[in-house]
């Protein structure tokens, strides 16, 4: 059976796949990414990784994938395949894509973003699916943002555009690690969240999620940490859409999964904000933590069908 090697390599973990031609995950695999070993260990794991999914490949489908996609976090230069930086592994200026094809066997190997191949692959065949133009903006630690445009992720001139959470929207707000001040993901991820809650409650272990039932009870000091969040939100994914013009915005993320504790007032909050611009649907995402995998493998069938156009 044709598969294709799918990697998606977190600050703590890896998720890993044989995706088929028609996205379909036929083996995953999940591991530690060992980042406290040092950078030289975590591209090691990763090569180690992708190595053992070949041999599994071979064992159970009676063929060796025909190529790989590998989605990292940070800075990454996808033409020439190189990991350039990722504070939180530590790396630099790894040449994944070069790293990979040797220890695979020569074998094509894309290289993508994490965010960038999540919107991808939620574009495709997630909660995007026949949306021509969407936004997808997984809250998490941070918040990033992939613009999707005729099934294709726009990565802008430098490989930087999306960042939508280092928009300013409150000027003046909290220290941002990026040396601005009042970044949206200061106010609005889940780290954000965790912190204001963690404040707001007393409880140092009390996270977003928490803060979120909380919501759900009728806790108002809950409800204020809350709406502070979703009202930073909106005015970020308001400026996005005055600039981008999306039908659809996807959220996704761990914030996310508080359902219609966040999406009610998100949408009201946004409603509220728009003037001129159309309206979009606003939808959670559909394909959880395995989008960025997912991504990855669409990346490597994309690269093998450019070849094979080439």
């Amino acid at each position: 059976m044709r598969h294709v090697i799918a990697l998606d390599v977190g600050g703590t973990g890896m998720k890993a796949a044989l995706v088929g031609a028609d996205g379909t995950l036929l083996y995953e695999a999940r591991r530690p990414t060992g980042r406290e070993r040092g950078a030289d260990a975590v591209v090691e794991s990763v090569l180690r990784f992708a190595e053992d999914l070949r041999a599994h490949g071979q064992q159970h489908f009676g063929t060796s994938a025909e190529a790989a996609g590998v989605a990292v976090p940070g800075i990454v230069d996808a033409e020439q395949g190189i990991a350039v930086y990722a504070a939180n592994l530590g790396w630099r200026d790894v040449p994944m894509r070069e790293l990979l094809s040797r220890r695979l066997g020569s074998v094509p190997v894309a290289l993508g973003h994490d965010v960038r191949a999540g919107g991808l692959a939620e574009g495709r065949i997630g909660a995007g699916r026949g949306a021509d133009r969407f936004l997808f903006v997984p809250l998490g630690t941070g918040i990033a943002g992939a613009i999707g445009i005729d099934g294709t992720i726009e990565a802008g001139a430098h490989g930087c555009a999306g960042e939508i959470g280092h928009v300013v929207v409150r000027p003046g707000g909290p220290a941002c690690g990026c040396g601005q001040r009042g970044c949206l993901e200061t106010l609005a991820s889940a780290a954000a969240v965790t912190r204001a809650w963690a404040a707001a409650s007393g409880d140092p272990d009390a996270d977003a999620a928490d803060c979120a039932k909380a919501v759900e009870a009728g806790d108002k000091e809950a409800a204020e940490v809350w709406q502070v969040a979703v009202d930073a939100l909106a005015d970020g994914l308001v400026m996005a859409l005055t600039l981008l013009d999306p039908r659809t915005l996807i959220i996704g993320g761990g914030l996310a999964e508080a359902g219609e504790t966040l999406f009610t007032p998100l949408r009201a909050a946004v409603a509220e904000r728009i003037t001129f611009q159309k309206p979009p649907t606003i939808v959670p995402a559909a394909l959880g933590d395995t989008a960025g995998c997912l991504g990855a493998g669409l990346l490597a069938w994309d690269l093998l069908a450019t070849e094979v156009t080439a």
